[in-house]
């Protein structure tokens, strides 16, 4: 099955390890294989990484990067602890996120890792109300 991917001018890519740019002008690719690959979009480096939840995407997207699941998992189940005891309701999303890793589907786990960094944003909300407001202004 082949991927289309339009990037804009300037857009990065990740494909297998290779750190694509592009040029000034759109680009459409037609991808075929199994490299593991992320939009600019949906990369989060180590600096980006400045919540429990962004930790969490962050160690999965290194293991869907490096196609090495033990290699990170230790440091993946600390922090799955971690915000499970902070904040029980994201235990639905982690178990997902277990469940995906599990299954070797690191790409959907990055889908449902997005899909917690959303409602690790909430609690915070939540919790700081004037907080919210001003990031709306």
């Amino acid at each position: 099955m082949t991927l289309k991917v339009e990037l804009k001018p300037g857009e990065r890519i990740i494909i297998g390890e290779s750190l694509i740019t592009n040029d000034d002008q759109r680009t459409r690719l037609y991808i075929e294989g199994n490299a593991p690959i992320l939009r600019e979009k949906d990369i989060l480096t180590v600096e980006s990484a400045d919540t429990p939840a962004k930790r969490i995407y962050l160690a999965v997207q290194l293991m869907y990067l490096s196609r090495e699941i033990a290699k990170f998992q230790d440091d993946y189940f600390t922090l799955v602890q971690d915000i499970i005891q902070a904040a029980p309701s994201t235990i639905p999303f982690v178990t997902r996120i277990s469940n995906h890793i599990i299954a070797d589907q690191l790409y959907k786990a990055l889908k449902e890792a997005r899909a917690l960094i959303e409602h690790e944003k909430l609690i915070f909300a939540a919790l700081n109300p004037t907080a919210a407001d001003a990031d709306k202004s």
